[in-house]
């Protein structure tokens, strides 16, 4: 049994790795009564000190990968409800705010957040083409009409627990999305304002980067597991 008794309303998951200038205005953003879950995957600018510093919990995840570091912030939250949330400044914690209102009210069970670019540069063609390809191949595998496999999203922690996921890397998203859909889960989402990211991006910043997110994600789509131990 994994149930804890918590008196944190809400968990809030922001996978980091140098993420020192961004952390100030996320954090400032978490609404108040939850609780920011910082997880640093190796950061060395000092992140996981500022982070200790304004109040969050670190979480100190030595594999390098952003479903290391999204997987290690679920397992350490004990609230009913965890939401996940980039933290380069791209993304308003804020916003997370009727996401889980709807999954509290019983209308959905996971909730996303479809990215909304503004501001030249907040999504780059290449990004955008690359989130637009994936969204159609997740259309044919589970007929869900998404358009963003976006980072912003919030669950029930027990649930996603069982979804049992096993990607480390860029796949992460894609394959909470996929194992919620063959579980018949209730799946929304809702527009949400994208702002140009703090720093440079670890994925999407690169025309490589991108194909290695896609092509982790294609993986996930057909069934084979990313390999471990592999920075992203």
């Amino acid at each position: 049994m994994r149930t804890v008794t918590t008196d944190v309303e809400v968990d809030v998951v922001l996978p980091c790795l140098d993420e020192a200038e961004a952390l100030p205005w996320v954090l400032a953003r978490v609404p108040s009564g939850w609780r920011a879950i910082v997880v640093d995957n190796g950061s060395t600018d000092g992140s996981a000190e500022i982070a200790r510093a304004l109040g969050a919990r670190v979480v100190h995840e030595p594999r390098r990968g952003f479903g290391a570091a999204c997987h290690a912030g679920l397992t350490a939250a004990t609230a009913d409800v965890v939401c996940f949330c980039d933290c380069d400044a791209s993304l308003d914690p804020a916003l997370l705010v009727p996401f889980v209102h709807e999954v509290r009210a019983g209308t959905a069970d996971l909730v996303l957040g479809r990215r909304r670019p503004l501001g030249r540069g907040a999504w780059p063609a290449h990004a955008r083409a690359g989130n637009l390809a994936l969204a159609r191949l997740l259309r044919r595998r589970t007929g869900l009409r998404l358009h963003d496999l976006g980072p912003l999203r919030a669950a029930r922690r027990e649930p996603l627990l069982d979804l049992g996921l096993t990607d480390r890397r860029s796949g992460y998203p894609l394959e909470m999305v996929v194992r919620a859909a063959d579980a018949d889960w209730r799946i929304t989402e809702h527009d949400v304002p994208y702002l140009p990211r703090t720093g440079v991006s670890k994925v999407t910043g690169t025309w490589r980067g991108t194909w290695q997110a896609v092509r982790d994600m294609s993986r996930v789509l057909g069934g084979v597991p990313a390999r471990e131990g592999v920075t992203r």
